[in-house]
């Protein structure tokens, strides 16, 4: 960048939609994701991750606490807390962030439905339980209260510059902005430069004598009001022959960065331009992009109707050696008195209330200084020349002259410690903008904020379709889908019979043994696969027969697993559940759970000691990739029961530890965990006399049965399979690095509330081999 150019700042409208740029730019922005901070490329073999256990009493995350991780994820650690409940590790490393809100549905609907969300339930390793949803669950999340919103519309255009931004002028008709443009609305084709302008302001042009070797983008002439806009931003440097390109940054409308490149000249260098491009030699000597690539490369991206946004264009496109001829110039866009220009430092803190080029940053980041330009054009076209006039820049820049004299202009830091900082507002520090699609027909505060682009659509259907075209544009969206839940009374009367489902799947009847058996024996027998709620003797049959309900599904299945078909008490047993129409498909369920993303980690053992952690913590050596003990105690007592989970990185540690700790030495009884941990408190909660009697039959009330004989589409089961699978072939488009949430608000109703579900995980998420015993650190008690 030239010395006598200063840019940079942030972005975006809120208002027309206009057309996107094509689908080439999907594949684009995932193939140039790779971020430049710091003056250097960040290392190809480091990726974000998740840690696998989450820092929450019971697994239950509020509101705020997801709120934390969503601005976390947009900021990262030098800006705001890290969140308090869970581990974000190269958060520098994350491309996009990207909430699917499944409106109307509760962890319950997720488990009265576990086999037909299959994608979800296999995908996400990362599961924890939200309260029931407040008034405006979004909004919660988000961070974005009432009085936030209503401060931020007021402020919206003023910027921070206190003063003469609020008086109108007295006679808008000498402003240069009103004589050139007039007092109304104007379109995009009318914010183009004229060919007569781009050759008196030097912009290079077909048939120029000094672009002769210029290479022109493949523009057709279609130009239109609602043609895609670009940012575009170059650095350059002082090389024998002059200045030569060292960095290009385009971002397309929805403020994704579809191209960051580093180019070395052909030519020597004589004068990096550090102060300005923050570009080193260091920087330089790695690269080996050329000119003629970013020109290729360009070339391929822009649509033929792209329209090109920067700060003094001319001296980029020049760099470029490249001919556009649909540019829009901010620098000339706001046109000022006496042909002088604003610097876009000024122009972003005047209009956005941005502040970039900070004093504290080596050069400028020519990212932010494209997208800045963006969104300075949008709020032109947005509100019109009469709202730039009214803001009377010439008086605003001689006030920033006098506070620079005494008085030092707000900067990002003030905001983001805050404690009251939105996710909206950390978006806006980094010049990008929040895509809220959803079909629900009220508006929120979320909808209303002017850092969110919200496209509602008629049904999820169409959410879909837009989805796939509009996420790769925004580096954070939400996505909201909206279904029918059940009435209150059909839903409690769900949760009635999941409840008896779990019991009676942690439930076994073992036999037949002889009548002269040794009770105290089998109850030793049976309490070593895991503690035992209540052993009663059947005495119906011909010889006795024990049902043990277990408090653990693991300690069910693995009784089954060890018992059935055994000699036991000089008798052959059979160990089987009891067959209802509950249990039908148990032996189904139970193989999904063990496959379910969160459990292929996770072991169960029972007979585990007081000085089991210990005993572990002595032999670490021997588990690698060890990330957590989970040591459930007595609620009531407080002594640490008899069994445990250890949380281990990947399957294959998982089962080499299972191995070892179901050896000789260990003497312990284990198997691969069941149930996903934030289900371990609601299940804890089943008294023994909410298990039915047994051949009493539960029959679904009549309205449910005939929901399901209907197959109703928008039936939460038939919603489950259907939007299960959509979904997961989203998320499977998504680029790597992003980092994905799927959140079942939860319903809440005058019969009762049922807690939410969020699932998490980031895309193409490397699991790491690397040992991790931090176990005093990472040791969650239930």
């Amino acid at each position: 960048m030239e010395p006598e150019r200063e840019r940079t700042g942030k972005h975006f409208k809120k208002g027309r939609k206009r057309r996107r740029a094509p689908n080439t730019l999907v594949g684009a922005a995932e193939a140039m994701r790779a971020r430049w901070e710091l003056g250097e490329r960040q290392p190809e073999a480091k990726k974000a991750r998740l840690s696998a256990i989450l820092f929450a009493e019971n697994c239950e995350v509020t509101h705020d606490q997801l709120c934390e991780l969503l601005k976390y994820a947009v900021l990262g650690k030098s800006s705001v807390p890290k969140p308090s409940w869970c581990q974000l590790f190269h958060q520098n490393h994350l491309n996009n962030v990207v909430v699917f809100v499944l409106q109307g549905m509760s962890q319950l609907h997720f488990y009265r439905f576990y086999l037909e969300f299959g994608f979800l339930r296999k995908a996400f390793r990362h599961k924890f339980r939200l309260p029931p949803p407040s008034s405006n669950f979004l909004a919660d999340i988000i961070g974005l209260k009432k009085k936030q919103a209503t401060r931020d519309q007021s402020k919206m255009g003023e910027g921070s510059l206190p003063s003469t931004s609020s008086k109108v002028r007295v006679n808008l008709q000498n402003d240069p902005i009103i004589q050139k443009y007039g007092s109304k609305k104007v379109c995009l084709t009318r914010c183009l430069l004229t060919k007569e302008e781009m050759k008196t302001f030097h912009f290079p042009l077909q048939g120029c004598p000094d672009c002769a070797n210029f290479v022109p983008t493949k523009c057709n002439g279609s130009i239109t009001d609602n043609s895609p806009l670009f940012g575009l931003d170059c650095e350059m440097c002082v090389t024998s022959k002059g200045r030569e390109l060292t960095r290009i940054s385009l971002v397309a409308e929805g403020g994704s960065c579809v191209m960051d490149e580093l180019v070395k000249p052909d030519n020597k260098i004589l004068d990096y331009l550090t102060s300005f491009s923050g570009i080193t030699k260091k920087i330089l000597n790695p690269v080996t992009t050329r000119l003629k690539d970013v020109q290729r490369q360009l070339k391929s991206l822009l649509p033929p109707d792209a329209v090109l946004v920067g700060h003094s264009l001319d001296l980029d496109l020049r760099a470029l050696k490249m001919i556009h001829p649909y540019v829009i110039d901010t620098s000339l866009l706001y046109v000022r008195e006496q042909g002088r220009r604003f610097k876009l430092k000024f122009l972003a803190k005047a209009i956005l209330g941005k502040d970039i080029q900070c004093p504290n940053r080596l050069g400028h980041d020519a990212t932010e200084d494209a997208r800045t330009t963006l969104e300075l054009a949008r709020y032109f076209l947005k509100y019109g020349p009469r709202k730039i006039a009214e803001l009377n820049l010439e008086a605003l820049a001689s006030h920033q002259e006098l506070l620079a004299t005494g008085q030092e202009l707000r900067n990002t830091a003030e905001v983001v410690q805050q404690p009251n900082t939105s996710v909206l507002e950390c978006l806006d520090l980094m010049g990008q903008k929040l895509l809220f699609l959803t079909r629900e027909p009220e508006t929120s505060e979320l909808s209303s904020a002017r850092n969110c682009e919200t496209v509602k659509c008629l049904s999820n259907k169409e959410v879909l379709e837009q989805a796939r075209v509009e996420i790769p544009l925004f580096p954070f969206s939400i996505v909201q889908f909206s279904f029918e839940p059940f009435s209150p009374s059909l839903t409690e009367e769900m949760n009635k019979r999941m409840r008896i489902k779990w019991t009676e799947m942690s439930t076994v009847y073992a036999g037949p043994f002889s009548k002269n058996c040794n009770l105290r024996a089998l109850k030793r027998l049976f309490k070593s696969f895991g503690p035992i709620r209540s052993m009663t003797l059947v005495l119906e049959t011909h010889q006795p027969h024990l049902c043990i309900q277990y408090e653990v599904l693991e300690a069910a299945q693995l009784a089954i697993e060890s018992l059935d078909g055994v000699l036991v008490e000089g008798a052959c047993i059979k160990v089987q559940r009891p067959v209802t129409e509950l249990t039908l498909d148990c032996n189904t369920l139970v193989n999904e759970l063990e496959q379910d993303s969160e459990n292929r980690g996770t072991i169960y053992l029972s007979g585990v000691s007081e000085t089991f952690k210990e005993h572990l913590l002595q032999q670490s050596n021997l588990f690698l990739g060890l990330e957590a003990v989970i040591l459930p105690k007595d609620l009531k007592s407080g002594k640490q029961k008899r069994y445990c989970f250890l949380k281990f990185k990947n399957f294959g540690s998982a089962q080499r530890a299972l191995d070892i700790l179901k050896g000789k030495d260990w003497k312990l009884k284990g198997r691969h965990a069941l149930t996903p941990r934030h289900l371990h408190a609601w299940l804890r909660g089943l008294p023994p006399e909410s298990r039915r009697p047994p051949g009493i039959r539960v029959i679904p009330p009549p309205s449910e049965q005939q929901a399901l004989q209907a197959l109703k589409v928008d039936h939460p089961k038939i919603a489950a399979w259907r939007w299960g699978r959509k979904i997961g072939k989203l998320y499977h488009s998504l680029g790597p690095g992003t980092l994905c949430l799927i959140l079942l608000p939860g319903t809440k109703s005058t019969h009762g509330s049922f807690s939410g579900l969020g699932l998490m995980g980031i895309k193409d998420e490397e699991e790491s081999n690397t040992p991790n015993m931090c176990l005093n650190r990472h040791q969650l008690l239930q």
